[in-house]
């Protein structure tokens, strides 16, 4: 065990190049060993910041909650590291862009309900900044929707359900954050500024610059588990989200690009939207509800553009927020939108 801590721990006075094996470690000492108790502890920064779209929390209780919380349903479930888009320096901390796909077997009770005894296989995309050896922020996506579908269940009413039992402050919203230790937004890299000003374009209604700037045959992996291909997939999927909140402010907080070897360029952005449910689109009928998307894209990029994405938001979350709005505009609602 003590050498399996050390291993996870490898990147505290190293440079770029091992803060990728640094997050491995990581996930594994969470997601494979279920290394819960000091392990993960001294992993953590005791103010460490855990910001998800289900909520937000802090220390290494936040990430325990979380593991207990999947573990339960999936008492097999593992963590694969398919990738980590790293920028920084040892001296002010680095930052990664990591992005995991879990897979394990519905064999336990819990948020998800009895056993159903179904595989699954779902994503997580995280911005994660460590400095010292100890992670210290986290902004973490979770594809619920690739779960719920895959176990027959509806996200929509499973959001409702879960809105009415929360004990806590709700989805994540700019009200509830804290300032961290973080205050960089990346790396300048050319590569990650030419994925913000596409998804800038794009979610400024130029949705030209989708068949402009993908691949033909780029593939894609959107929330839901949904697979996808080339400019008519990339379409489909920014124009569902842009039409449901259509007068929302599309944000990007950080932007990284790399260019490594062996390894085709690659580019990570977090974003945001924020506003209200007034369109349809992803979403069904307009509702009004405020609504606030944490979102993480990952691409990759070949000689025809962009030839790989990876973009995710928690449609739970969403759902959550949409439905608190509604009930809040009726007789003895007692969820206000923000």
């Amino acid at each position: 065990m003590a050498m399996q801590v050390r291993q996870a721990q490898a990147g505290r006075d190293t440079g770029d190049h091992d803060y990728p094996e640094f997050l491995r470690g990581v996930a594994g000492t969470l997601w494979n060993r279920r290394g819960l108790d000091t392990e993960l502890g001294g992993l953590c920064h005791p103010q460490l910041i855990h910001r998800q779209a289900l909520g937000i929390g802090y220390g290494a209780e936040a990430l325990r909650g979380e593991a207990l919380e999947l573990l339960a349903a999936l008492p097999d479930l593992s963590a694969r590291t398919e990738d980590v888009i790293c920028s920084g320096t040892p001296r002010v901390g680095m930052l990664g862009a990591q992005r995991l796909l879990l897979s394990g077997s519905h064999t336990g009770g819990g948020v998800f309900g009895a056993p159903s005894r179904r595989r699954l296989r779902f994503r997580m995309l995280a911005d994660i900044y460590a400095k010292d050896g100890r992670l210290c922020e986290l902004w973490a996506v979770r594809d619920s929707g690739a779960i719920l579908r895959q176990l027959g269940l509806c996200p929509r009413r499973w959001a409702e359900e879960r809105l009415g039992a929360e004990t806590g402050d709700g989805p994540f919203r700019p009200a509830q954050d804290q300032p961290g230790p973080y205050t960089g937004q990346g790396n300048g890299d050319q590569w990650g500024l030419a994925f913000a000003v596409l998804l800038e374009r794009v979610m400024g209604m130029g949705f030209s610059e989708i068949a402009a700037q993908y691949d033909p045959a780029a593939r894609l992996a959107y929330p839901g588990g949904v697979l996808d291909e080339g400019a008519g997939g990339a379409e489909r999927f920014w124009f569902g989200l842009r039409a449901a909140f259509p007068d929302a402010r599309f944000t990007i907080h950080h932007v990284i690009g790399r260019e490594d070897r062996l390894m085709p360029p690659r580019a990570a952005l977090r974003w945001s939207l924020d506003g209200r449910h007034a369109g349809w689109g992803a979403f069904g009928a307009p509702s009004g509800a405020r609504v606030h998307v944490m979102g993480i894209s990952h691409a990759e990029f070949g000689p025809d553009g962009l030839r790989r994405e990876w973009t995710l938001y928690d449609e739970a979350a969403v759902w959550m927020q949409i439905s608190a709005g509604a009930s809040s505009a009726r007789p003895g609602g007692v969820l206000a939108a923000e």
